[in-house]
């Protein structure tokens, strides 16, 4: 027993001698710290809370998909774990919040304050972050798969080994980013600026750097297999290897390493007549030579078999790929039908004023028509898609406040 109340007494004044190891109400640091199930904390689905007030402080692994938080204050929130699936975000302020393992996707973040935002391992494919302002966010081992990110600003951020395939960085503001072994797979970039960036081991694999500034970014390692440079500008660039780049950048450094064709490589007929005259000046490979002729022979036969299966594929991808963004298409005209319709329903004088949700539905409009313009793959697609579905959900809020306004009349 005397041994139970020294410890106690112990424990006690370890406590307060060292106050910083208990958070709020006393709950230790480490409890706090412990993993929770996404989804298991408060459910707001679908609930709308731009304007809340009693907005739970902590929503740790609350599900909030589909929610609409246009415009609202989340700054130094934790929404660690926490599911924010299609949900609308239109202009909220997440600066200093946290929200490392949250799934993101699908999410509207357009015109979004994430100022130094801590987002480790989370899913953002598909989301909406069209000139977000990410200024030293963390998104470190992040998923941007299909993601909307044109006009970001991304400046001094950490995207360390994240992934950006297919994603749209059209003019986007990337100074000083750290993304090393970051993967820009077939991600759009024209006129991106990621100066002074930190890009070792990033696969930039068939990306478009049309007109992209990479100024005295470190690329040792990085892939460029494929990448469009045309006018890309690399000056003062470390370790550039452009080995398998297309186009022709605007300035590189003089140690950049580039194609340098031998001659057999040049033409066809150099390669034939090289050829023609080893075998003439060396009898014994005559026979080697006759070989080499005929399995060359068999391998463009197979080249040129295996080049028509792969034109045909393209060909059916290129045809599916039309067909779902003449749907997207279709459904975007009807959406602007819609609005429109609502758009004579308040100048008839039966509400005054806009509320927000109208507005959201308009900028829900022009960011899918901005997404179909740039869209190249069906993953880009799916971010006009989501633009749509949040803009229909805004608008069928003012037609209900219309319908409201009419019955009290």
């Amino acid at each position: 027993m005397r041994h139970s109340r020294a410890l106690a007494v112990t424990l006690a004044a370890s406590a307060v001698s060292f106050p910083v190891l208990l958070g709020p109400a006393g709950v230790p640091a480490a409890a706090r710290a412990r993993a929770c199930t996404p989804g298991s904390g408060p459910d707001l689905r679908g609930e709308d809370l731009a304007d809340a007030d009693d907005l739970p402080r902590n929503l740790r692994c609350a599900d909030l998909t589909g929610a609409t938080l246009n415009g609202a204050d989340l700054t130094h929130r934790d929404l660690t774990g926490a599911i924010l699936r299609d949900a609308s975000l239109q202009g909220a302020t997440l600066s200093l919040a946290h929200a490392d393992g949250a799934d993101l996707r699908g999410a509207d973040f357009t015109g979004a304050d994430l100022g130094q935002f801590r987002a480790k391992r989370v899913k953002l494919r598909g989301a909406l972050l069209i000139g977000v302002y990410a200024e030293q966010a963390e998104f470190p081992r992040s998923d941007f798969t299909g993601a909307i990110l044109s006009g970001a600003v991304l400046t001094q951020a950490d995207l360390t080994g994240s992934t950006f395939a297919s994603a749209d960085l059209t003019k986007a503001t990337m100074g000083q980013v750290k993304a090393r072994g970051a993967d820009f797979t077939r991600a759009t970039m024209r006129g991106t600026r990621l100066g002074q960036a930190h890009l070792e081991r990033a696969v930039f694999t068939s990306a478009d750097l049309n007109r992209a500034v990479l100024t005295q970014a470190s690329l040792d390692g990085a892939d460029l297999k494929g990448a469009n440079v045309n006018g890309a500008t690399f000056g003062q660039a470390r370790d550039l290897d452009l080995t398998g780049s297309r186009g022709t950048p605007a300035d590189v450094p003089a140690d950049a390493l580039s194609p340098s064709p031998t001659e057999a490589d040049r033409t066809p007929e150099a390669a034939q007549e090289a050829a023609n005259r080893a075998i003439a000046n060396d009898p014994v490979r005559t026979a080697a030579g006759l070989l080499l002729v005929v399995l060359s022979g068999i391998g463009l036969g197979l080249t040129l078999l295996f080049w028509g299966l792969s034109h045909r594929r393209r060909k059916r991808e290129l045809g599916a790929f039309e067909n779902e963004r003449i749907a997207v298409m279709d459904d975007l005209a009807r959406f602007g039908d819609e609005i429109n319709t609502v758009d004579a329903e308040m100048k008839s004088g039966r509400i005054d004023g806009a509320p927000g949700d109208w507005r959201a539905a308009l900028d829900a409009y022009e960011a899918a028509r901005h997404v179909l313009t740039v869209a190249r793959t069906p993953y880009e697609l799916q971010g006009a898609a989501s633009a749509v579905q949040h803009g229909r959900a805004s608008l069928h809020r003012v037609r209900t406040l219309l319908s409201d306004h009419g019955g009290q009349r």
